[in-house]
């Protein structure tokens, strides 16, 4: 009885001793799989200042296919899906399209679903404290910038499923920006009603990809911060004025930061930023030409970006 009583314990305490004593990664390592291999249904809001954005989240397992769906539930409504390595989105008043990725594009980084250790360059892995969210017992793991260019990302997990309950984007100052919050979240053993009519749709052909920019520009981006790397230019119409614009994407891995480059704007408008929760615009009216960065990054950086961009010699 007494050898049963040991055992009995041992099986309880060496599973909490283990978590207790994963790192910073391994927990995120952990949340990046069980993501992708537990069926699941959850609620949640992103807040930007007085701004609410309700989403629902499905994930499953069906037949041996990955199905995820992500709707934004105001609004006109914006629907993405996942079948394994290809996500469409369905948009208002445009034709759905798809891309062939592991991930959806959406208020969650993508890499966090995949590999962090991309990140360690850039951002230290930062255990923090044990709370309770949505009802649920969380672990704190913050991602923390390791220059003033960029912001940290902080990010709670449920102890007992390494699902995400929460996540914000904090300043230098530890203030948060913006938070992504479950309301509600259900595991279960079978995939959702919703996914298993997904699985019976017709998807569009994946677009072509584009794996190195090939468009050069006409512009030099001088100043960048550590770890930003170019992942797409092109030259392009912009919906909001039908103006030609060079246009630059960069992504340190967790953030991405669009820089346009065009003549300028009418009115000759002084430089100036607007912000939205984490999101910098910043335009830059250099005279010959007005440059616009648009990224999760602060108003500093977006400025010092901005203000790098030149014709060369």
């Amino acid at each position: 009885m007494k050898y049963l009583y040991v055992v009995l314990v041992s099986l309880w305490l060496f599973p909490a001793q283990a978590k207790s004593e994963m790192t910073a990664k391994q927990w995120l390592d952990n949340m990046a799989t069980a993501v992708k291999q537990r069926n699941f249904v959850a609620s949640f809001v992103v807040v930007k200042d007085r701004a609410m954005e309700p989403y629902r989240w499905s994930h499953g397992i069906y037949e041996g296919q990955e199905l995820e769906l992500l709707t934004l539930l105001n609004g006109a409504g914006l629907e993405m899906v996942r079948v394994d390595d290809r996500v469409t989105y369905y948009e208002p008043q445009a034709q759905p399209y798809s891309v062939k990725t592991s991930a959806i594009s959406g208020p969650i980084p993508e890499v966090l679903f995949g590999d962090v250790e991309q990140l360690a360059q850039n951002y230290s892995f930062v255990l923090g404290n044990k709370g309770r969210i949505a009802g649920r017992p969380a672990q704190l793991l913050r991602i923390e910038a390791k220059d003033q260019d960029k912001y940290s990302y902080w990010v709670w997990l449920d102890t007992e499923t390494s699902l995400l309950l929460k996540s914000a984007y904090v300043n230098n100052q530890g203030e948060f920006l913006e938070q992504l919050q479950l309301s509600h979240i259900n595991v279960s053993e079978t995939p959702a009603s919703e996914l298993l009519e997904i699985s019976r749709r017709e998807f569009p052909a994946p677009l072509p990809r584009n794996e190195e920019p090939s468009y050069q520009g006409s512009w030099q981006i001088g100043w960048l911060p550590q770890g930003f790397e170019l992942l797409k230019s092109d030259r392009h119409k912009l919906n909001l004025n039908n103006e030609l614009a060079d246009y630059y994407l960069y992504s340190d891995g967790l953030v991405e930061v669009s820089v346009f480059v065009q003549r300028p704007l009418a009115g000759q408008r002084p430089s100036g930023s607007l912000t939205s929760g984490a999101t910098t615009i910043y335009i830059h009216n250099a005279g010959a030409f007005d440059v616009s960065v648009i990224g999760n990054i602060p108003v500093a950086t977006a400025k010092n970006i901005a203000e790098s961009v030149q014709r060369p010699l």
